[in-house]
Protein backbone atom coordinates (compact mmCIF):
# COMPACT_ATOMS: atom_id res chain seq x y z
CA UNK A 1 0.00 0.00 0.00
CA UNK A 2 1.51 3.50 -1.10
CA UNK A 3 1.65 6.31 2.04
CA UNK A 4 -0.77 8.40 -0.32
CA UNK A 5 -3.52 5.77 0.54
CA UNK A 6 -3.30 6.72 4.25
CA UNK A 7 -4.78 10.20 3.78
CA UNK A 8 -3.76 13.69 5.38
CA UNK A 9 -4.19 12.33 8.80
CA UNK A 10 -1.81 9.36 9.67
CA UNK A 11 -0.91 7.88 13.22
CA UNK A 12 1.93 5.84 13.62
CA UNK A 13 1.97 3.53 16.95
CA UNK A 14 3.95 0.54 17.93
CA UNK A 15 6.51 -0.17 20.73
CA UNK A 16 8.94 1.99 22.39
CA UNK A 17 11.62 2.65 20.38
CA UNK A 18 10.70 1.25 17.11
CA UNK A 19 10.96 4.28 14.84
CA UNK A 20 7.75 6.39 15.19
CA UNK A 21 9.12 9.89 15.68
CA UNK A 22 11.51 9.25 13.40
CA UNK A 23 9.34 7.66 10.64
CA UNK A 24 6.51 10.40 11.24
CA UNK A 25 9.38 13.46 10.94
CA UNK A 26 10.21 11.84 7.69
CA UNK A 27 6.86 11.62 6.54
CA UNK A 28 6.34 15.11 7.75
CA UNK A 29 8.70 16.38 5.74
CA UNK A 30 7.63 14.26 2.84
CA UNK A 31 3.87 14.98 2.70
CA UNK A 32 4.09 18.12 4.37
CA UNK A 33 2.25 17.12 6.83
CA UNK A 34 2.36 18.98 10.58
CA UNK A 35 4.04 16.59 13.01
CA UNK A 36 3.14 15.91 16.63
CA UNK A 37 4.88 13.85 19.33
CA UNK A 38 2.45 12.62 22.02
CA UNK A 39 5.48 12.13 24.49
CA UNK A 40 5.74 16.26 24.27
CA UNK A 41 2.22 16.71 24.60
CA UNK A 42 2.16 14.03 27.48
CA UNK A 43 5.35 14.79 29.35
CA UNK A 44 6.37 18.39 30.60
CA UNK A 45 9.32 19.63 28.70
CA UNK A 46 12.36 20.64 31.04
CA UNK A 47 12.03 17.44 32.94
CA UNK A 48 13.03 14.04 32.73
CA UNK A 49 10.27 12.68 31.67
CA UNK A 50 7.37 14.06 34.51
CA UNK A 51 3.82 13.57 33.33
CA UNK A 52 1.72 16.80 32.32
CA UNK A 53 -1.59 16.42 34.63
CA UNK A 54 -3.86 13.95 32.50
CA UNK A 55 -6.47 16.36 31.83
CA UNK A 56 -4.08 18.64 30.35
CA UNK A 57 -2.34 16.06 28.09
CA UNK A 58 -6.20 15.11 26.91
CA UNK A 59 -6.84 18.82 26.00
CA UNK A 60 -3.65 19.10 24.13
CA UNK A 61 -4.35 15.85 22.31
CA UNK A 62 -7.80 16.92 21.33
CA UNK A 63 -6.60 20.00 20.14
CA UNK A 64 -3.67 18.16 18.14
CA UNK A 65 -6.33 15.96 16.11
CA UNK A 66 -8.33 18.53 15.12
CA UNK A 67 -6.25 19.40 12.40
CA UNK A 68 -6.69 18.88 8.72
CA UNK A 69 -3.61 17.85 8.32
CA UNK A 70 -0.96 15.80 10.65
CA UNK A 71 0.66 13.19 11.03
CA UNK A 72 1.05 11.67 14.72
CA UNK A 73 3.26 8.84 16.53
CA UNK A 74 2.69 7.71 19.74
CA UNK A 75 0.05 5.07 21.67
CA UNK A 76 -1.44 6.63 24.60
CA UNK A 77 -4.41 4.52 24.61
CA UNK A 78 -6.44 6.73 26.82
CA UNK A 79 -6.70 9.14 23.36
CA UNK A 80 -7.07 6.36 20.83
CA UNK A 81 -10.68 6.66 20.00
CA UNK A 82 -10.66 9.91 19.63
CA UNK A 83 -7.51 9.99 17.42
CA UNK A 84 -8.95 6.84 15.43
CA UNK A 85 -11.97 8.97 14.81
CA UNK A 86 -10.42 11.38 13.18
CA UNK A 87 -7.25 9.33 11.48
CA UNK A 88 -7.36 8.58 7.62
CA UNK A 89 -4.76 6.00 7.96
CA UNK A 90 -2.43 3.75 10.50
CA UNK A 91 1.06 3.16 10.75
CA UNK A 92 1.84 -0.11 12.82
CA UNK A 93 5.79 -0.34 13.63
CA UNK A 94 7.26 -3.14 15.03
CA UNK A 95 10.71 -4.22 15.97
CA UNK A 96 11.50 -7.28 18.19
CA UNK A 97 12.23 -6.41 22.01
CA UNK A 98 16.31 -6.63 21.99
CA UNK A 99 16.27 -3.95 19.70
CA UNK A 100 14.08 -1.34 21.69
CA UNK A 101 16.14 -2.47 24.45
CA UNK A 102 19.35 -1.59 22.77
CA UNK A 103 17.90 1.41 21.19
CA UNK A 104 16.61 2.84 24.54
CA UNK A 105 19.84 2.68 26.34
CA UNK A 106 21.50 4.17 23.38
CA UNK A 107 19.19 7.32 23.34
CA UNK A 108 19.59 7.95 27.16
CA UNK A 109 23.70 7.61 26.88
CA UNK A 110 23.89 8.72 23.46
CA UNK A 111 21.72 10.78 21.76
CA UNK A 112 21.15 14.44 23.11
CA UNK A 113 18.93 15.87 19.77
CA UNK A 114 17.07 12.94 18.82
CA UNK A 115 13.99 13.39 17.34
CA UNK A 116 10.58 13.52 20.05
CA UNK A 117 12.63 14.36 23.01
CA UNK A 118 11.07 16.73 25.50
CA UNK A 119 12.33 20.39 25.06
CA UNK A 120 14.85 21.36 27.79
CA UNK A 121 14.58 17.55 29.01
CA UNK A 122 17.17 14.78 29.64
CA UNK A 123 16.93 11.40 29.02
CA UNK A 124 18.12 8.59 31.25
CA UNK A 125 17.49 5.27 31.50
CA UNK A 126 14.75 4.03 34.04
CA UNK A 127 14.21 1.09 35.50
CA UNK A 128 10.25 1.33 34.71
CA UNK A 129 10.89 1.89 30.89
CA UNK A 130 12.79 -1.08 30.50
CA UNK A 131 10.39 -3.11 32.33
CA UNK A 132 7.81 -1.37 30.08
CA UNK A 133 9.45 -2.47 26.84
CA UNK A 134 10.26 -6.17 27.81
CA UNK A 135 7.07 -6.83 29.65
CA UNK A 136 4.31 -4.31 28.77
CA UNK A 137 4.66 -4.31 25.18
CA UNK A 138 4.38 -7.94 24.58
CA UNK A 139 0.28 -7.23 25.30
CA UNK A 140 0.33 -3.82 23.74
CA UNK A 141 1.95 -5.69 20.02
CA UNK A 142 -0.88 -8.16 20.44
CA UNK A 143 -3.93 -5.90 21.33
CA UNK A 144 -3.15 -3.53 18.49
CA UNK A 145 -2.46 -6.34 15.89
CA UNK A 146 -5.98 -6.95 16.94
CA UNK A 147 -6.84 -2.90 17.02
CA UNK A 148 -5.60 -3.10 13.06
CA UNK A 149 -7.76 -5.98 12.19
CA UNK A 150 -10.93 -3.91 13.46
CA UNK A 151 -10.53 -0.58 12.25
CA UNK A 152 -12.18 0.50 9.44
CA UNK A 153 -8.99 2.73 8.11
CA UNK A 154 -5.92 1.74 5.49
CA UNK A 155 -3.43 -0.34 8.10
CA UNK A 156 0.31 -0.81 6.92
CA UNK A 157 2.25 -2.91 8.82
CA UNK A 158 5.70 -2.74 9.25
CA UNK A 159 6.98 -5.82 11.18
CA UNK A 160 10.39 -5.74 10.87
CA UNK A 161 13.23 -3.43 11.21
CA UNK A 162 14.12 -4.25 7.32
CA UNK A 163 10.86 -4.02 6.63
CA UNK A 164 10.59 -0.19 7.75
CA UNK A 165 13.53 0.46 5.71
CA UNK A 166 11.81 -0.95 3.10
CA UNK A 167 8.92 1.32 3.49
CA UNK A 168 11.27 3.81 4.05
CA UNK A 169 12.59 3.00 -0.13
CA UNK A 170 9.42 2.52 -1.26
CA UNK A 171 7.73 5.81 -0.13
CA UNK A 172 10.59 7.95 -1.36
CA UNK A 173 11.32 8.92 2.12
CA UNK A 174 14.65 10.39 4.15
CA UNK A 175 15.31 9.75 7.75
CA UNK A 176 15.93 12.64 9.31
CA UNK A 177 19.42 12.58 11.03
CA UNK A 178 18.70 14.87 14.18
CA UNK A 179 15.62 16.60 15.56
CA UNK A 180 14.60 19.39 13.58
CA UNK A 181 13.84 22.79 15.58
CA UNK A 182 10.94 22.27 17.58
CA UNK A 183 7.96 24.62 18.31
CA UNK A 184 7.33 26.38 21.69
CA UNK A 185 6.05 23.96 23.85
CA UNK A 186 2.70 24.73 25.66
CA UNK A 187 3.31 26.51 29.31
CA UNK A 188 4.52 24.25 32.33
CA UNK A 189 1.31 24.68 34.14
CA UNK A 190 -1.36 23.84 30.92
Amino acid sequence: MPLTALGPRICIMGPSNSGKSTLAQAIGQACDLPVVHLDQLHHLPGTDWQPRPVAAFVALHDAAILGERWVIEGNYSRCLPQRLSRATGVILLDVPTVTSLRRYVARCWFDRHRIGALEGGRDSVKWAMLRHIAITTRANRRRYDALAETIDLPVIRLATPRAITAFYRAAGLTRPRRAAPRAKSPPAGI
